[in-house]
């Protein structure tokens, strides 16, 4: 199932900009869908510096409305309105006295992505703030939803602004994506930081925003709920947030972290996707045996056994080709019961070799 991937920068037209927001795009443009979503393929919406906060309102009800992984980024400036008092993502209209008519209300996120999945529901956001907003959100920070991941930082207002201050978090946050790998969030949240502040030591004084839902008290519930409604992206998600979990409360190799791969292995195998289950499988055993545990230790005979059937159910010859060697290196170490396994992955590699690439 793809993702979406809701790219929304947004800043004032003439002397109300703090942040040239829109200049990040070709940034993020040249990064590939499926790794903005974290998903194998995505559908990618755009909006660069919008007019109207209704037609903001519209892509983000309908990527809200998209089965799968959502990831938003979003990149401008906050302002308050006068009445309320409520923060607000300024549009190329805005200016103080219109805010409430011309911004687009940040509670406007909540309510749109509060229905969705648990775990599925990304936003990074590159923020600068007027001294008014800035002020006011040391003590009022924004609010999301519980359900949303939100990482990102604020900016200041700059003691002495001549011209628009770049986004450079999320150029930060392309540049890690353009290699083509997207970590765990949180992980790219902490690499952006470390570029950012390498490049701009002032970029410190920022409100950071980092903000994971809890997964729900029975995970394995909620996650055959979901596959059992076809929402595999959504039950995937969900047991990702729970190996992150795992892997910061016990560590990577720790039996709490491989429990949830192995989930996930599983996962991808209902959702008919064997190769991402055989590279499952494979890191799973890989871990285990690094971990010291013995090549006949049944859990590592069964994630290799588990490995060598979703490989050979890959119709794709270039993926198959891909993980074979791992396979056949692995098989090489843990044989198991069944005779001829390891002879098996090289002849049906060998053939592989002989189809189109």
């Amino acid at each position: 199932m793809p993702g979406t991937v809701l790219l929304l920068a947004a800043s004032p037209v003439g002397r109300g900009r703090l942040v040239d927001a829109a200049a990040v795009l070709p940034v993020l443009a040249a990064v590939p869908p499926g790794v903005l979503a974290g998903a194998d393929t995505a559908n990618v919406v755009e909006l660069a510096d919008p007019l109207e906060p209704q037609a903001v309102l519209t892509r983000l009800r309908a990527a809200a409305a998209a089965p799968g992984p959502l990831t938003v980024f979003v990149t401008g400036q906050l302002q308050l309105d006068r009445r309320q008092r409520l923060p607000h993502l300024a549009l190329a209209r805005t200016t103080p006295a219109t805010v409430r008519y011309t911004a687009f209300p940040w509670h406007w996120f909540r309510e749109e992505l509060r229905l969705r999945p648990p775990g599925t529901t990304t936003v990074l956001a590159d923020l600068h703030a007027d001294a008014d907003t800035w002020a006011h959100l040391r003590t009022a920070p924004l609010d999301s939803g519980p359900a949303t991941a939100v990482y990102g930082r604020v900016a200041p207002p700059p003691p002495h602004r001549r011209t628009p201050a770049p986004p450079s978090y999320m150029k930060a946050v392309a540049t890690i994506l353009r290699s083509g790998h997207r970590p765990p969030v949180e992980q790219l949240h902490q690499q952006a930081l470390a570029r950012l502040l390498a490049d701009e030591p002032d970029a410190g004084a920022a409100l950071l925003l980092a903000s994971a839902p809890p997964p729900p008290a029975d995970p394995h519930a909620a996650i055959s709920a979901a596959v059992r409604a076809g929402r595999h992206a959504d039950a995937d998600a969900l047991a990702a947030r729970c190996e992150q979990a795992a892997v910061r409360g016990h560590g990577p190799g720790s039996e709490e972290a491989l429990h949830w791969t192995e989930v996930r292995a599983d996962l991808a195998m209902f959702a008919g996707d064997a190769a991402r289950s055989c590279r499952a499988w494979l890191a799973v055993a890989t871990a285990r045996l690094a971990a010291g545990q013995s090549p006949d230790a049944p859990a590592v005979e069964t994630a290799v056994d588990r490995a060598h059937h979703q490989w050979g159910r890959i119709t794709d010859p270039a993926r198959a080709r891909e993980l074979g060697p791992a396979l056949a290196e692995l098989r090489g170490r843990v044989p198991g019961s069944r005779k001829g396994a390891l002879d098996d992955v090289r002849r049906q590699l060998r053939q592989l070799q002989g189809q189109p690439r």
